[in-house]
């Protein structure tokens, strides 16, 4: 049994389909402050301390997994929207650009971190017309509201992309294959 830093659902249903035996517990922490205090990080840095800041933020007996994933557009960050309005702004920014996904995971134990993992996807956004991104979020709104990048690659998100570089997990925020492997060799999961 883990603990899962987190209330993503994309994460709780990847362990799930996993066979992992997880509680989940939201991580209690200032992201922003984080993120202040590591001006000019890359961006796989920047998702890396925060997924080491989730595991440490919540304290239990069992490994605590935390994970994080964030979008670079260009050379400008983009976190999760603040309101609709700010979710069309964002995807008018993304249409036909590239999309850099960093997501990152890691596991602490007592109070220490043991393991981590970085990850980076590309997604090739397609050209969006203003009446694509309005039909989408009337259908997809409030739901993209709480994921960085405004989309859910499980549901009608997919249709924004035209290639995507990358493997599955990482695209729905979080390095499932690694995260496995380092449940094994801490005697988490069966070898």
């Amino acid at each position: 049994m883990i603990v899962l830093a987190s209330k993503s659902a994309s994460r709780r249903t990847m362990l799930e389909a996993a066979g992992v035996q997880f509680e989940a517990r939201a991580a209690d922490l200032d992201e922003r402050a984080i993120e202040a205090g590591m001006a000019g990080a890359r961006p796989d840095q920047i998702a890396l301390a925060l997924a080491e800041a989730k595991a440490l933020a919540v304290t239990a007996d069992e490994p605590v997994l935390g994970s994080d994933s964030l979008v670079v557009v260009g050379n400008r960050r983009f976190d999760k929207p603040r309101d609709r309005a700010e979710a069309a702004e964002h995807l008018r920014q993304f249409s036909g650009k590239v999309m850099q996904l960093h997501s990152a995971a890691a596991i602490a134990k007592a109070g220490k971190v043991v393991w981590s993992h970085p990850a980076m996807a590309m997604l090739s956004v397609r050209e969006l017309s203003d009446d694509f991104i309005e039909r989408y979020l009337d259908a997809e709104w409030p739901e993209v509201g709480y994921c960085v990048g405004v989309f859910r690659i499980e549901a009608r998100g997919v249709q924004l992309f035209d290639r995507i570089e990358g493997d599955q997990f990482t695209v729905l925020g979080m390095p499932l294959l690694p995260v496995l492997g380092a449940l094994r060799d801490l005697g988490e999961l069966p070898q």
